[in-house]
């Protein structure tokens, strides 16, 4: 064998695994059958309570396409009026039920569609009750996630808000276009509750 065959089997005797070498075995140990037995039953369970989680926010969803098509929808939410006349407190709690809370303008054009939503949908109604209190805190007003409020629409023309500890829930007024006013949280009012749009 000359020269170039010498060198063909050197490269090719290079190219093959050695035996013997240091690289670690690829061989898997063996596991106890009661530790695989586990794993399974744990994965069983990490997938039901995966479904269960995929069939709840199913349910979540068909309920909000139904008040949505009740209600409406603007800003990425969906506002439903509630024409049964509640305390503020049986108010938040009947849309936090429904899976919403009451409504939070965050703007002049949010405030302004709910205004217009429910002198459209609310016939003889003046006061809904929104999700702006100052239960807490005289004169600090929060949403019902106690999350600091940005924006304001009082009524200036009625010196609002002028009912110190008396008054600590929001109604929004559509006899005064849509400005708000504190009022006695157990006045009975309607309501408009809003769901966020996923």
């Amino acid at each position: 064998m000359g020269r170039p065959g010498l060198v063909f089997l050197l490269v090719l005797a290079s190219m093959l695994p050695q035996q013997g070498s240091s690289r670690p075995s690829r061989t898997r140990k063996a596991v106890p059958a009661r530790q695989t037995a586990a794993a399974d039953e744990d994965d069983v369970k990490s997938q039901i309570n995966k479904l269960w989680l995929e069939v709840n926010s199913l349910k979540e969803m068909q309920a909000l396409q139904t008040v949505c098509l009740r209600g409406i929808k603007a800003h990425r939410k969906c506002y439903l009026a509630i024409e049964e006349p509640k305390h503020y407190h049986e108010a938040n709690e009947d849309c936090i039920a429904q899976g919403g809370t009451l409504a939070i303008p965050r703007d002049l054009s949010e405030n302004n569609d709910l205004r217009d939503y429910v002198r459209r949908s609310s016939s003889g109604s003046k006061d809904f009750w929104i999700g702006v209190t100052d239960i807490v805190k005289e004169g600090q007003y929060v949403d019902v996630n106690s999350m600091p409020i940005n924006y304001f629409n009082w009524d200036r023309t009625k010196k609002q808000p002028t009912g110190g500890k008396r008054e600590s829930c929001v109604a929004l007024s559509l006899a005064s276009q849509g400005k708000w006013h504190d009022e006695v949280c157990r006045s009975l009012k309607k309501y408009i509750c809003e769901y966020l749009i996923p």
